[in-house]
């Protein structure tokens, strides 16, 4: 069994920083991609940055050059630095990461979310 435990969101005005952990526990061999998706109210969930095991980031266009994505994979956790928040990055954010057990099974698992809200 696999656990996602994200954390770190909150109420912050616009203009303010935010950082999302996601921990993973459990019984798995290694941890190949993670990321970050989010979804708003009355919006489909979207991607909103990936890091590979090796590193690799790749970001959504509305994020890019405010958001960081990183990884500690020591303790198995990602991490979400939000600066200069919008109004419009309010959403429910979602850890997600792809897992391979020990006979090389390939796996996806979702956090429970956490929610972020920017306003003043």
């Amino acid at each position: 069994q696999v656990q996602l435990v994200e954390s770190g969101g909150g109420l912050v005005q616009p203009g303010g920083s935010l950082r999302l952990s996601c921990a993973a526990s459990g019984s798995f061999f290694s941890i190949n991609a993670m990321g970050w998706y989010r979804q708003a109210p009355g919006k489909r969930r979207e991607l909103v940055a990936t890091i590979t095991s090796g590193g690799s980031t790749a970001y959504a266009g509305s994020v890019k050059g405010r958001f960081t994505i990183s990884r500690d994979g020591a303790k198995n956790t990602v991490y979400l630095q939000m600066n200069s928040l919008k109004p419009e990055d309010t959403a429910v954010y979602y850890c997600n990461a792809n897992f391979q057990a020990g006979d090389g099974y390939e796996f996806e698992y979702w956090g429970q979310g956490t929610q972020v809200t920017v306003s003043s």
